[in-house]
């Protein structure tokens, strides 16, 4: 990673003094680099980007900006967030409806002559595509065209840092996937380094290049997409990027015995009662005459949803013990089973995950991560 141009050791916060929302959260962001701070609503994603922009004062911790202390919870040291030279985007845009495109755009641009902020903003507003609503005001502005406004007002000023929350959650679906495709090559060239805070597993893993994973004010896991997606180092982290099935079991001389065959668990002693834990993407499921080498269990397909590229199938099974088993598949195979199809299951040991009671264990990958760092 290139030289850390943000930084927070051990920030911590509470509101009102008695309800801590962020505890001992430590990050660092570098040049070019997009990372994104991830986790469910409450979990205070939010409060540590306040805190980095200034919006917060901060009560732990320090803060730094290219090397810099711009925030020491010890000393009481707190830049406002106007020396701090970042950029802000937030969900609801904050455009002024009574100032036009251009001038929005050259609102923070106070420190340039006149003639200089508004080829500034022409220059911001090209990079987003927007060069040619210049003179337009917010209200004639769809919520797409609004959102690469605030994008572009951020950038304007050429911050070292930019700091989004929640940027993309107020555009529907299809228009979202265009927006934050098209903010990725902005924030790519633009050569700051760029905290995103979202709660969507499948943006981050598509906007960072390394993922933060928070629950209830503390870091739960760290590092590339495919390396959190595929080697969750508690049960929380495998839950929180997917669906799941989840099967539970003894383990015995270092296996689980399960109802898809037997898992490795060389980790936990014998007679540890703990969880496997499998995407519904690596459930195989086949024709029930068509078993491959590994343990295939019979079930039958109670529902089939199509979801673009591939089918959601939820299939019932009865284990040894007569217990019913509910899983699901995720497949894009040629074969499609109809509901009250026969079919077979059978799963790859390699792409299960075992967990006992603390949830800080972690079986095997599923794959090798690859880091786009």
């Amino acid at each position: 990673m290139s030289e850390i141009i943000l930084g927070l050791e051990g920030v911590g916060h509470s509101y009102d003094g008695v309800v801590e929302v962020v505890s001992g959260f430590s990050l660092g962001v570098g040049a070019g680099e997009i990372v994104c701070l991830l986790g469910p609503s409450g979990c205070g994603k939010s409060t540590v980007l306040r805190l980095a922009a200034g919006l917060e004062t901060l009560q732990r911790g320090r803060i730094q900006l290219r090397g810099e202390t711009v925030a020491d919870g010890e000393s009481g040291v707190s830049q406002p967030p106007e020396r701090r030279n970042v950029g802000l985007v937030f969900q609801d845009f904050a455009l002024f409806p009574h100032l036009t495109v251009a001038r929005n755009v050259a609102f923070g641009l106070a420190d340039l002559p006149e003639h200089q902020r508004g080829q500034r903003a022409l220059e911001a507003l090209a990079q987003v595509g927007m060069a040619g609503y210049a003179g337009s005001y917010p209200h004639a502005l769809s919520g797409g065209q609004q959102q690469r406004v605030a994008l572009a007002r951020a950038l304007a000023p050429r911050p070292s840092v930019m700091l989004l929350d929640e940027p993309f959650s107020g555009l529907d679906a299809r228009l979202r996937e265009q927006i934050r495709d098209d903010t990725l090559r902005v924030l790519k060239r633009s050569g700051a380094a760029t905290l995103l805070v979202t709660h969507d597993p499948e943006e981050a893993m598509f906007m960072a290049d390394r993922i933060y994973l928070m629950q209830a004010g503390k870091l739960i896991q760290s590092g590339p997409p495919a390396e959190v997606y595929a080697r969750p180092n508690s049960e929380f982290a495998a839950k929180f990027f997917s669906n799941i099935n989840e099967l539970e079991g003894i383990v015995q001389n270092g296996w689980v015995a399960t109802p898809l065959g037997p898992i490795p668990a060389a980790q936990w002693p014998s007679g540890s009662s703990v969880k496997v834990i499998f995407r519904p993407e690596c459930l195989d499921c086949v024709p029930i005459n068509g078993a491959s080498g590994r343990a295939v269990l019979p079930a039958t397909v109670t529902e089939v949803r199509f979801i673009g590229v591939a089918r959601l199938i939820r299939v019932l099974a009865t284990a040894e013990n007569g217990a019913a088993l509910d899983l699901q598949v995720r497949t894009s195979g040629a074969f499609a089973p109809e509901v009250g199809a026969k079919v077979g299951l059978s799963l790859d040991p390699a792409r299960a995950f075992v967990f006992g009671p603390a949830q800080n264990a972690m079986q095997t990958p599923l794959a090798e991560p690859r880091s786009n760092a």
